[in-house]
Order: C-alpha cells, then structure tokens, then sequence
C-alpha cells in the first residue's frame, strides 16, 4: 500500500526504488477504475471504445502539440521497438546512435542498442554507435571542464561524421531523458538541442525514453525531457512503467508526418492489449491521481528535503562523492577515495544489504554498482526521506568506527 510492501509475515518495508507503482502500491483510485471498467468490458483494440480516445486526449494536454499522435502498447520494450521501427521507415536509415551503458528494452531489437545488456552478449552491431554517457561527474568531461555540453555534443558530431565516412546513415539517437542505468545522470542543459541539431542534419530523428522518468517524477517538469528547455522537443517519445501504475500499458507518441510515413508502408500497426478499455481506464486513473494529489509539487518537495539531507550526510561521510537528482529520481555516488572517485562497489553492496534489515528496499546502478538509486512512488513523504538519511547516517557511522572496512578488503 502506497510507498510500502508487506512480506509473508506482515512486516512493513519502505519501497524506495519502485517506479512502477508510480501513485503508489494499489492505490484505490486506481484499482477501482480497473474493477469498473472490467466490469463493464474488456477487450481488443479492433473495437472502438471512448477510453482510448479520451486517454489520448489527456496524454496529448501534457505534451507539445507536434507529438499529436500515440500508439499504445504493453510494455517500455514495445515501445522502444516501435519507435526503432518509426525511425527508420521515416528517414530511410538504418543506424543508431545510443548513450553508453544504456538500456532500452529487453527485445532483440534492443538488446542490440543496449550497451549495458550487449556488451555481454553477442557485442555491437554495425549499425550501432556508442557515445559518452555526458556524466559530468566521472565521465570524460567533468564539471571542472569550461563548456561540457559542447564537448559531449562534439562526441556525438564526431561519430555522425565517422559513420558517414564509412558510408552510414544515421535514423536515430536514442536517449533515456535521464539515464537510469548509466548511474542516474542528470544530463546537461542544452545538450538534447545540440544533439538534435546535429541528428537532424544527418537525417536522423530524437527519440526521448521516458519509460522510467516520465508522468512528473521530475516534478517541475511533467516530462523529464523537459528539463532541457521549453525549446526542445523530441521528434518521438515513449513511455511505459508508471503509465499503468503496475499495469501493463505504454505508449509512443511522435508527429504527424512519422506516422504517416509508417503508415505509408502500407502494413497497418496492430497491437492486440494496446489502448484496450481497462488499461486506458487505469491510465486515466493515474493521470487524475497525479493532478487530484498534486504529486508533482510533491515530488519536488519531497526530492529536494531528500537532496539537503543526503548533501548533508556528503559532508560528514567521504565516502560520498556526489549527490545528483531532481524530484524523486536521485543517485548517491559512493566513491573509494575523493580525487580517483573509484566506485565503492562493495561499500554499495554492503549498505544496501544493512538497509533490507532496517526494512528499507534500496537498490544499486551505475557501471561501477555504485550509486544508490532513489526513485520511489511519488507518495514517498519527508518523514520517509528523514528515516532513509538517518539509517545511512548510522551504517555509515558504525561502519567508521567498527573499521567494516576489513571486510570490504577480504
């Protein structure tokens, strides 16, 4: 129920990774939408049904007016796929460029511009270029660097330039709005409009990933792509985890002329489960959850107590290297040593095992397994937060003065 799981026994843990029950566990708003619309019918989409109209609708209200037409879906990686497929069919290309250590999806379609999933795999296809993750905390420009939006953005020119040599075309530059996986990287500002000025020259199209950030987890902003500036807008966006508050329903929505040229091929898009009346239903439910409940100044509210307190811990803890977020998606860095920023993997491993016995589920990402990632349902409070820092506080503390640090070494 709302940001708390109940085990076997019934006892009560702090959920503060789940990005899927985005209103929170079962919330009644939600499951009672479901019931009623179950109720009434369920069904495919070769139906017509008022649900899917409406939820189009809604959707559209919180984005800019080209991306004005949606297809629904079941899953993030359905999404991805369709957008992979949209891409290519409008500019003709063939090749992606894609953010290092992504992850978009878990089909074969995007395990392939997956360098977090195919680097362990079967490698990197031909068609698929890597570049820098704009990480201006350990990535090849840092803060200290006097224009590192240019420089990540020179990157990406660079490989576009490299590829055309090689006679490559380019269909589309993937992004997670704010890449999750790759350590919770807040890119930035200014550096999506680069990017897609030199996309677009190329031929090529912006696809956005908000299937982890998007529906106001950000808080200012309802879309995490958003945070780049009113300018900006994406030429495709998919969407899919909160969407359905556990449910499975997603989403892409791009321009008119995509979508006519994928129409054009003649082969129309079906999707069996996609927009059917229950998941719109439910997706209704989690649009007017976030309004009725004001989860967005929530969100922001709540993130930036979060951000003071973890800053405040970064102080008294070195092991802390840096602290970066906005809303609820936010990432504590847990470095070795200050000036190497060495990843303290071990470290990171250890705290999250120490908070599941406080009953508080927390969770590792980043290349290194690093960094501590908070992105919980937005009805996380501040009491939750101050619980969170203090627990840290004390393994952080105990670990200084019982040297824990010889298990680390063995």
């Amino acid at each position: 129920k709302g940001q708390y799981i109940y085990d076997e026994h019934g006892r009560e843990y702090l959920d503060c990774i789940n990005n899927v029950s985005h209103v929170g566990h079962c919330h009644p708003d939600v499951v009672k939408a479901a019931h009623e619309q179950n109720q009434l019918l369920n069904t495919n989409s070769r139906y017509l049904h008022d649900n899917l109209v409406d939820y189009a609708k809604r959707l559209s209200k919180t984005l800019p007016e080209k991306l004005c037409t949606f297809y629904f879906l079941n899953s993030g990686s359905e999404a991805n796929d369709l957008a992979l497929r949209l891409a290519r069919q409008y500019t003709k290309h063939e090749d992606v460029i894609v953010l290092d250590h992504a992850y978009h999806g878990h089909l074969t379609s995007l395990i392939d511009i997956s360098p977090y999933k195919f680097r362990n795999l079967e490698g990197q296809k031909e068609w698929v270029h890597v570049a820098p993750l704009p990480d201006t905390y350990r990535g090849i420009y840092r803060e200290d660097h006097k224009d590192s939006v240019l420089a990540y953005a020179n990157e990406v020119k660079k490989i576009i330039d490299q590829a055309q040599k090689k006679g490559r075309k380019i269909a589309a530059f993937f992004i997670e709005s704010l890449p999750s996986v790759g350590g919770q990287i807040i890119p930035p500002e200014g550096y999506f409009q680069m990017i897609a000025e030199h996309v677009h020259k190329a031929g090529g199209v912006f696809v956005a990933d908000e299937i982890q950030v998007g529906f106001g987890r950000v808080g200012k902003c309802f879309w995490a792509f958003q945070l780049q500036g009113e300018d900006f807008v994406p030429d495709i966006v998919t969407m899919g985890k909160p969407m359905g508050n556990g449910h499975p329903i997603a989403c892409v929505a791009t321009t008119k002329e995509i979508a006519e040229a994928f129409a054009d091929t003649g082969v129309e898009y079906f999707n069996t489960f996609g927009g059917n009346p229950v998941s719109c239903a439910i997706g209704l439910a989690v649009l007017d959850v976030i309004e009725k409940e004001h989860l967005q100044a929530h969100a922001t509210q709540v993130g930036n107590f979060l951000m003071e307190l973890l800053n405040q811990q970064k102080v008294k803890h070195p092991i802390i290297g840096d602290v970066r977020g906005v809303g609820l998606f936010i990432g504590v860095d847990l470095i070795k040593d200050q000036e190497k920023r060495t990843p303290a993997t071990k470290e990171a491993e250890y705290l999250i095992t120490r908070f599941k016995r406080e009953y508080i589920l927390l969770s590792t990402d980043g290349p290194g397994r690093n960094v501590l990632k908070f992105k919980p349902p937005l009805c996380f409070t501040m009491d939750n937060a101050k619980l969170v820092v203090d627990k840290m506080d004390e393994i952080l503390t105990g670990k200084t003065q019982s040297n824990v640090c010889h298990i680390f070494a063995k």
